[in-house]
């Protein structure tokens, strides 16, 4: 009979401070497969950018490994991912431990019931390659570990939406593919000192929305935390503070779907990316890792009917019509008290300039209540059309929705359709790279209605399906982490052609005679910009641009269409 010891993961054969290699890890997880493959799965789901393997492995009780069958037997599903950033490696040997506990104990494997636990042991591959012990700083352990950037220097946990990596386009497969009810994502997190081991980062309760959203705060996160507490490591959530400290306030994080629990949600799925704070020793931090995972594990086994049903309720409304929410802004105006257990916050002079440093006195611990602001309020919403219409020029983008599991219809005939359009009246980027690209933070759209031309070849994206929150929340421009935000779309920002000033003179006054709602529109101009009348550029620039003569249809249009009605008699059924 085997037994723990003949499975000692690399962490509990060390002295408690090390982690294990992505070489050793993989080769754990295949020989555990190879052992008891009567319950439990390993294989190769991609590649990454460094031609890396990216595995998934898949346990179920009863040898459920096909995702189609555990979806017509309504099994709960539950996901846990680690590694994505392999300097924060405690949910990769807790992984390890937890999958051989499984194997070799019945009454674990019993406990597991009909969920079938879905799990990747290290996603940045990589970067968990890339091993130093350098990057991590002020952490506390291990003694080795890896990197946060992948192959291409991307942070995975800003890839989801995006997808430039195949790393993410290997993460979308998996988890469209299983389709997970609640999914966790380990990490680390530094920032402000504190007693708590374990902080929690869960979907924003509001953003998620709906029942799910509903039963994520009032039944799931008030189970998390009194289990966590049982066990030994009570929980706060992820300390983000609204001034320098925590005594002062904390607010909920706002996870957008860059991040993976912000995706996960524009699935209707749970998701939790538990942080323990790098201060703390890291056999600790292992320990509390290994207690969240379990806990959350623990609850989807028991509410897993519960979950699902809501998902499905959250999902008919959608499809039925009802507003997405695009974007959200923190409700200052509302907080409830949270029992948190901190340090005192010292400020005094640095030694290395003219500022007071903070420094956090651990002589001095304390708990008390502060508020916690978790409610969050949409800023911007929008009612679905029927479809999308995706001109065939935008291939790229084509290939991410297919990557995240969204199904395709190409036109087939040529015609005519009534639809909406957005005109760009307003953006703003970021000054800097952003993971590879320059971010639309500001953002001012205005929605105009047109007789859209359907060309052979075109995407049409169908609605009435289970990624249609997805969809509609990367399609809509001003969605907070749009494919138009990411800069997906900026070539049409651009107008191609401009004039030479010492000719356009003449034309423009031939323009101004010519149109009079042009004329209109520069005398009130010139009301509200008398500054700028001695600027030749400025003025001429403003007869060009709104002289219809010169108009380019396409400049400032979104090319991404809502389609008002659905022309079937156009479109084959798949792509």
């Amino acid at each position: 009979m085997q037994t723990i010891n003949d499975w000692a993961t690399p962490f509990e054969q060390g002295n408690g401070n090390q982690t294990t290699t992505w070489q050793a890890c993989i080769a754990f997880h295949q020989r555990l497969a190879q052992a008891f493959g009567q319950w439990l799965r390993f294989e190769e789901a991609g590649r990454s950018d460094g031609g890396t393997p990216i595995h998934v492995g898949v346990f179920s009780a009863d040898g459920v490994f096909d995702p189609q069958v555990a979806k017509a037997d309504g099994r709960p599903v539950f996901l846990n991912n680690n590694g994505i950033h392999p300097g924060e490696p405690e949910g990769i040997d807790a992984c390890m431990a937890m999958l051989r506990d499984l194997c070799l104990d019945p009454a674990r494997r019993a406990a597991l019931g009909r969920t079938v636990l879905v799990y990747i042991p290290v996603y940045n591959v990589d970067g968990a390659l890339n091993r130093a012990d350098t990057s991590r700083v002020s952490q506390n352990g291990p003694e080795a570990f890896g990197f946060r950037g992948n192959a291409r220097h991307l942070d995975l946990n800003r890839d989801f939406i995006k997808a430039d990596s195949l790393n993410a386009r290997t993460f979308a497969q998996v988890f469209t593919r299983w389709d997970p009810d609640v999914m966790v994502d380990t990490h680390t997190s530094n920032g402000a000192d504190y007693q708590h081991v374990m902080t929690l980062i869960a979907t924003q309760p509001d953003k998620l929305g709906g029942v799910t959203g509903r039963h994520l705060r009032e039944a799931m996160l008030p189970a998390l935390y009194a289990d966590m507490a049982e066990r030994g490591f009570p929980m706060c959530p992820y300390v983000n503070p609204l001034k320098e400290i925590p005594d002062d306030g904390i607010a909920d994080f706002l996870d957008s779907p860059r991040f993976s629990t912000g995706y996960a949600a524009l699935h209707h799925t749970i998701g939790f990316m538990p942080e323990t704070h790098m201060l703390k020793p890291f056999e600790a931090r292992l320990r509390s890792m290994r207690a969240l995972v379990e806990s959350a594990l623990a609850y989807t086994v028991a509410h897993g009917d519960a979950i699902r049903a809501a998902r499905a309720a959250d999902r008919a409304a959608v499809s039925a019509g009802a507003s997405v929410a695009l974007n959200w802004q923190l409700d200052l105006q509302h907080s409830r008290p949270f029992r948190f257990s901190g340090f005192q916050a010292v400020y005094e002079p640095s030694r290395l300039g003219h500022y007071q440093r903070l420094r956090y006195d651990r002589t001095v611990p304390w708990q008390k209540d502060i508020p916690y602001f978790d409610r969050y309020e949409t800023t911007a919403s929008t009612v679905p059309p029927r479809a999308y219409l995706l001109p065939q020029a935008w291939h790229d983008v084509a290939s991410r929705l297919q990557a995240h599991g969204v199904s395709l219809q190409r036109v087939v005939r040529a015609g005519h359709v009534p639809a909406e359009a957005y005109r760009i009246e307003r953006f703003e980027k970021r000054r800097e790279p952003f993971e590879g690209r320059h971010l639309h933070d500001v953002l001012d759209v205005q929605l105009e209605t047109l007789d859209a031309s359907l060309t052979e070849g075109d995407w049409l994206v169908p609605l009435g399906g289970p990624h249609d929150r997805f969809i509609v929340e990367v399609l809509e421009p001003l969605g907070i982490d749009s494919f138009f935000r990411w800069s997906f779309f900026d070539s049409v920002l651009d107008k191609k052609e401009h004039f030479s000033d010492y000719v356009f003179e003449d034309e423009a006054e031939r323009l101004l005679a010519a149109e009079p709602e042009l004329q209109r529109r520069f005398e009130a101009w010139k009301t509200e910009h008398p500054n700028l009348l001695g600027d030749r550029e400025a003025v001429l620039n403003f007869i060009f641009l709104g002289a219809r003569r010169y108009a380019e249809p396409e400049w400032r249009r979104y090319p991404v269409l809502r389609l008002l009605e659905l022309p079937d008699s156009l479109v084959a059924a798949q792509a």
